[in-house]
């Protein structure tokens, strides 16, 4: 994915000249760049590339999800949304209004670009699409011809021992990740997709993160997440090639041509337990997590990356990392080895009913086959970890397929232009 420094929405007017259906897609109205953006706010990514964006690409501070249910029973209805999506995630991402931009148009007409965004530059903007299940086949119905080339690595989940998931929360037949450093930008390209489907899909539910939870990149330091650990430490990261190679990108070989390059996107929403672990004390913290609060180091001792020694004992002999910690379990070792590429963020919804914290870790992995990747390691878990048993509750849970990303190179837009998925109803 390459990046860039892209100059601001103002510099950008008029510049990118395409067309979504009625609504032309060209920097459009008085945007202002602010000349006081920071090189981050600045930074830009390509639109087109072997993979799509916001996979491998250094994850940003904030990010917006939004899961879909297509509303139309037409493949042509359903592959033109997409055309109209291709073409304006690649406009969104040079930090250019949409169309006529918010005040470029007809007095008389909506306006193509809802404002929210305008002045602001790209800010790292990345938009990721993916279809789930119930695209394919959906009450017993081959909804849009296309059901005899679902990947059989995509499939809903099963239910995880522990989970008590809201429907509200659940599924979806298309999702869009979008992540940005700013995080007015990632709503505004939500906010505008969503406006392209009418008609077409609509919103099944969307999540807002903020503080990124992994780092995909080695040049990031680790974050820490709402329980105040240092968290993915043993993340995959874009420079680890053989094993990005290995455990993320799909392959024609695995079942199906279309889906080469791309990758299987898990989705979970999971709630922390805050005024429970925050009455815990810090050793028992440490002991359910298995690592050291403030350094992030294995209770075996070493720094952060320093491989955990699940036989060392302590002072009463037994292991110093606890066989039903954090790590012991979802530590690749435990697990055949198996790596997800997880960019995760932080949530919050406010407060409940009762006046507790909604809060927790918007959880998104990156594999290549979930049900050898993900599967396994979550039913361990689910069913033995102390820390996801005792204080983390899964309410939200989808999976969708992540199509390639589009050619460097293609033409958008028109009839014969590229889109993101094309493959799959060539």
């Amino acid at each position: 994915m390459a990046e860039g420094r892209g100059p601001s929405r103002r510099a950008l007017l008029g510049g990118a000249g395409v067309a979504v259906g009625a609504a032309a897609l060209a920097g459009g109205g008085f945007a202002v760049g602010r000349a006081t953006a920071s090189p981050v706010q600045l930074r830009q990514y390509d639109f087109h590339g072997e993979h799509q964006s916001g996979i491998v690409t250094p994850a940003q501070d904030r990010m917006h999800f939004a899961a879909f249910d297509v509303t139309t029973g037409s493949r042509d209805e359903l592959i033109a949304l997409l055309r109209s999506w291709t073409q304006a995630a690649a406009v969104l991402m040079t930090g250019t209004e949409l169309g006529d931009g918010a005040a470029g148009g007809s007095p008389l007409a909506p306006p193509d670009d809802t404002g929210d965004a305008t002045g602001l530059p790209a800010s790292g903007l990345t938009i990721t699409f993916g279809f789930g299940p119930s695209l394919f086949f959906k009450d017993g119905e081959d909804r849009f011809g296309i059901a005899d080339r679902q990947p059989s690595q995509l499939a809903d989940l099963p239910h995880f021992a522990g989970d008590t998931l809201e429907d509200r929360l659940t599924g979806g037949d298309l999702c869009i990740q979008a992540c940005a450093d700013d995080p007015q930008v990632a709503m505004h390209a939500i906010r505008n997709l969503s406006r392209l489907a009418f008609g077409v899909a609509s919103v099944r539910w969307a999540q807002l993160g903020f503080g990124r939870t992994s780092s995909t990149t080695r040049d990031q330091a680790t974050p820490r997440n709402l329980m105040g650990f240092k968290d993915g430490t043993r993340n995959l990261r874009a420079e680890d090639t053989d094993n990005v190679a290995r455990w993320l990108w799909a392959d024609a070989a695995d079942g199906q041509e279309w889906m080469a390059g791309g990758t299987y996107l898990v989705a979970r929403k999971l709630r922390i337990l805050a005024e429970i672990w925050d009455r815990a004390s810090l050793s028992e913290q440490e002991a359910t997590v298995g690592r050291a609060k403030g350094s992030g180091a294995p209770l075996s001792g070493g720094n952060e990356f320093t491989d955990p020694d699940y036989g060392r004992p302590g002072a009463d002999g037994t292991p110093l990392i606890p066989t039903d910690s954090h790590i012991a379990l979802a530590h690749p070792e435990a697990n055949g080895g198996a790596m997800m590429l997880r960019r995760g963020y932080n949530y919050t919804d406010g407060a409940d009913d009762l006046g507790r914290l909604d809060a927790g870790l918007f959880f998104l992995a990156y594999v290549r086959d979930p049900e050898t990747q993900y599967i396994p390691m979550q039913n361990a878990i689910s069913s033995k970890d102390a820390m996801t048993v005792e204080y983390v509750r899964a309410v939200g849970s989808a999976m969708f397929a992540v199509p390639p990303g589009i050619a460097a190179g293609a033409t958008l837009g028109g009839d014969d232009g590229a889109y993101v998925g094309q493959g799959l109803f060539g």
